[in-house]
């Protein structure tokens, strides 16, 4: 009877690249989820740092300190997306564009919705790898299989035995594929799943920050250049 060890030891050549395929599929997908796990911790730690550093209210006279207190908390991605607006909109009430006719408030909405969708992105780095490794593995792995199974009659019939004793070591070593596949694919399906749960709550707390931070843009009106002080 075989151990795992001795399955290893008598796998083909072609058996052990796909195995080494599929451990380095593992290995990224793994890398990927737990980079991503502390990445939003880092964002959501430091976002609820500067939600509270900021509070509630947010008078015209305060922009220039929220956009400073946004660079203390770079990480978080709610600090970018307020600061990038806030500074746009200090832009476009320091150096109007009378030719466009696009007040302060609606240029600021319109690179709101752009920052939004480039802060989403940067949420969603490194999920593709997820999705293509559980996605791709499972068929990785039955690859394997179908090449050891080959392997294994090729030995057979090399030998000329073909009892069940010779054919179920192969069959098994063939087998084994399939179950490292499968390994790696469960995992990586269920992070994917569990990191877009997680980012689709993400983007849905930007988008509201987003809408709240222009409403009260529009309800601070077309305010003089000299309430905004550099």
């Amino acid at each position: 009877m075989f151990n795992w060890t001795e399955i290893w030891q008598h796998m083909a050549a072609p058996a052990l690249v796909v195995a080494g395929v599929l451990l380095v599929m593992g290995i990224a997908s793994s890398t990927v989820f737990v980079e991503r796990l502390l990445a939003f911790r880092r964002s959501r730690a430091a976002s609820e740092r500067f939600a509270r550093a900021v509070g509630e209210h947010l008078p015209p006279s305060a922009v220039e300190r929220v956009i400073a207190e946004a660079g203390k908390h770079a990480p978080g991605h709610l600090a970018r997306l307020v600061e990038s607006g806030l500074s746009t909109y200090r832009e476009a009430l320091t150096t109007p564009d009378e030719g466009s006719g696009v007040t302060p408030a609606e240029w600021t909405r319109r690179h709101l919705d752009r920052r939004v969708d480039e802060l989403i992105a940067d949420l969603k780095r490194g999920l593709p790898i997820l999705a293509s490794v559980g996605s791709v593995a499972p068929f990785v792995g039955l690859l394997g299989t179908v090449l050891g199974i080959i392997s294994a009659f090729q030995g057979i019939a090399a030998t000329g035995s073909g009892g069940l004793s010779s054919v179920s070591a192969g069959i098994a070593e063939a087998l084994i594929e399939t179950a490292l596949g499968l390994g790696v694919a469960i995992p990586a399906v269920l992070a994917f799943n569990y990191l877009s749960a997680s980012i689709a709550r993400d983007e849905l707390t930007l988008t509201n920050a987003a809408g709240a931070l222009v409403d009260r843009i529009e309800r601070w009106g077309e305010i003089g250049p000299g309430v905004i002080h550099r």
